[in-house]
């Protein structure tokens, strides 16, 4: 699996999206590792045919299904399916139209900052947003995260103070 090969794919096909979850967590010192690269893409029809198209070309399938099931990679699924969670020939991708407690894919963008990493540029929830859609999934895993988050929030808020 190769986060690098999953974003710069992403990038090169155009795709409007904002890297959420566990990488955007390491993206900003979180230790936390991730098996997926999780994104909020923009759900307007021309973003989807391109993401769809480059899944297709990356053999995408749903997680969890068993293996020869029939499952087509069009827009028809995404609008469907709001929530993606699939295997790849480069690695697990789970895709959303929206994040719990931040909102669709604008709040979402707005909610983002740029970063460089992985060979390639990309942007990532805020860490601030990011935290509050950990808290408001509820799930056990992202709420045992957050008091890691907020220490590096308190941290990043320390260094902008004391410049």
């Amino acid at each position: 699996m190769s986060f690098e090969s999953m974003l710069r794919g992403l990038n090169d096909a155009r795709v409007d999206y904002v890297v959420i979850g566990g990488v955007a967590g390491a993206a900003h010192g979180s230790p936390f590792l991730t098996n997926d690269l999780d994104v909020c893409y923009r759900d307007s029809r021309e973003n989807v045919q391109l993401l769809a198209t480059l899944l297709a070309a990356w053999h995408a399938y749903p997680r969890g299904w068993e293996a020869g099931l029939p499952f087509e990679m069009d827009a028809r699924t995404f609008a469907s399916t709001p929530v993606l969670t699939l295997q790849t020939r480069e690695g697990q991708l789970d895709l959303l139209d929206e994040v719990a407690g931040v909102g669709k894919y604008d709040a979402v963008l707005a909610n983002s900052e740029p970063v460089s990493a992985l060979g390639t540029s990309f942007r990532v929830l805020s860490l601030r947003a990011l935290i509050a859609a950990k808290r408001a999934t509820g799930r056990t895993k992202d709420l045992a995260q957050l008091p890691t988050l907020e220490a590096l929030q308190a941290l990043q808020e320390e260094r902008i103070d004391g410049e």
